[in-house]
């Protein structure tokens, strides 16, 4: 919507006086009208709002845009639209704006080592504009002291499992390790509970079809999960494999497949960023 030019500057006006609580007049058609600028609150100045956050609900942050609240009693009505159940109310959400294979592991140390529950996981389609997805979690507990602690768990831990995240001008590669696949793995992944698990994501997608080959080819081990563009994932360029087998067995296939998923994605013309330090 345009604006005239006497009307930029009145409006310019009223900013310059938003602090002071003093009255103007503002022409209303052929008339005026009194009024008094609120003081303080007119114009909100986000600036204004520090980066260090003390609300209650505000657990930290970390790599890959990862952010974990809770909510220690979420609202009744609220609470059924959510449908994650109703058996908790005291609540840990945990989100990131790129990845999910390592903070979805993250996630599941902190649940076994917490009295926690995995209530739901989403995918959502993001990397920030890339070809990803990024991820949305929400835990449950019935003490929030257990579900704060989780939460801070698994964003610490993120910073370890970010190390297998590769992110180019061209393209992207994730990979995960557990040695024990838990309640979080097997929610999203259809991980086999206790066995080892085992991830990998390619983008663009052929990418990711030719890694989940070569991981199939270099050991013995059984899929648990497989997803393309249109199948499984909310239609993110990436071909996506997770797999439950033997420790050797699991390590070796994701090696193998991260070995040529680099190479072909250098081929792309540039070097990928590591948001943490490789750990496999």
């Amino acid at each position: 919507m345009k604006i005239s030019e006497s009307t930029f500057f009145l409006l310019k006006y009223i900013k310059t006086l938003s602090n002071t609580g003093k009255s103007i007049e503002i022409p209303q058609f052929l008339g005026y009208i009194k009024v008094t600028i609120p003081k303080g609150d007119f114009f909100m100045n986000v600036k204004d709002i520090s980066t260090h956050c003390t609300r209650t609900e505000f657990v930290g942050t970390t790599v890959l845009d990862t952010i974990g609240l809770v909510i220690s009693g979420i609202d009744d009505t609220l609470l059924q639209k959510m449908n994650i159940g109703t058996k908790y109310h005291a609540l840990g959400l945990f989100s990131s704006r790129t990845g999910a294979a390592g903070q979805l592991t993250a996630i599941d140390d902190a649940v076994k080592a917490t009295n926690t529950e995995i209530l739901s996981i989403e995918l959502p389609r993001d990397t920030k504009g890339w070809g990803g997805h990024g991820n949305y979690i929400v835990l449950g507990g019935n003490d929030i002291s257990d579900v704060r602690h989780a939460v801070q768990l698994a964003l610490e831990l993120t910073e370890k499992y970010a190390g297998e995240l590769y992110i180019s001008e061209s393209g992207h590669l994730e990979f995960a390790y557990s040695a024990s696949a838990g309640p979080a793995l097997q929610k999203a992944f259809h991980a086999e509970p206790g066995e080892a698990f085992g991830f990998m994501a390619g983008s663009p997608a052929a990418i990711g079809l030719v890694m989940a080959d070569t991981a199939m080819k270099a050991s013995s081990v059984k899929i648990t999960s497989y997803m393309t563009p249109d199948m499984g994932t909310a239609h993110s360029n990436e071909v996506i494999l997770s797999l439950s087998g033997d420790a050797s067995a699991v390590k070796e296939a994701v090696l193998n497949a991260r070995q040529i998923g680099l190479e072909l994605l250098i081929a792309m013309g540039s070097y990928p960023e590591i948001p943490g330090t490789p750990y496999l």
